[in-house]
């Protein structure tokens, strides 16, 4: 059986680091209490899953692998998302180098780019995400709006860019008002390290 488990990645900035588009506090809640949640939870699967398997004991497979699928979106998403925030100032403020070539040819630039992907993360239903994505299909950056963690996600679509637009999200510094936190991200967006995923993705 095997032994490895899931753990909370640190974050490549402090805390207050991304103030005032997102608090010490709202920040420290999602990541160290709902980000962390839902490692627990996939972790907590993966051993409910050994043991029945070690047992050799009956399991409702559908109930648990959807369960699973939930926690390690979760915790997969959110992983992403950390890692394509920066500090104001510390990270190109609009695309950059193949990305943004592929930006402007698929939307017509920057700007058109936004308005959609605002669109897609305003608009998501209940919980959700708006991530940008790179289809190796067609070689074309793609949008996606992903219900909860796991519902819509276009498979082998590699992501460069994803918001979190649950409510644990922005709740403490935005109220109910998730355009306002939509509007806040474009201003912490790392842009650097959205370009370096599409580049892999092109490999």
């Amino acid at each position: 059986m095997g032994t490895t488990l899931y753990s909370l990645p640190k974050l490549g900035f402090g805390y207050k680091d991304l103030e005032p588009f997102i608090s010490e506090e709202q920040l420290r809640l999602h990541h160290e209490k709902h980000h962390a949640a839902y490692v627990t939870g996939a972790n907590g699967l993966l051993e409910r899953l050994e043991k029945a398997r070690r047992e050799k004991a009956d399991l409702d497979v559908k109930s648990t692998l959807k369960e699973f699928s939930f926690h390690l979106g979760g915790h997969v998403l959110h992983s992403l998302f950390w890692a394509n925030l920066a500090p104001k100032g510390k990270a190109s403020d609009r695309p950059v180098g193949l990305l943004a070539a592929a930006i402007e040819k698929e939307f017509g630039g920057y700007e058109p780019f936004k308005k959609e992907f605002t669109q897609a993360a305003v608009s998501a239903e209940g919980s959700g995400w708006a991530a940008l994505s790179h289809c190796t299909l067609t070689n074309r950056p793609v949008i996606m709006q992903i219900e909860k963690h796991n519902v819509n996600v276009y498979p082998g679509l590699r992501i460069l860019l994803v918001l979190d637009v649950w409510e644990h999200a922005y709740y403490l510094d935005y109220k109910n008002l998730r355009a306002k936190f939509v509007e806040a991200f474009w201003s912490i967006v790392n842009w650097d390290e959205a370009n370096r995923r599409f580049e892999n993705s092109l490999k």
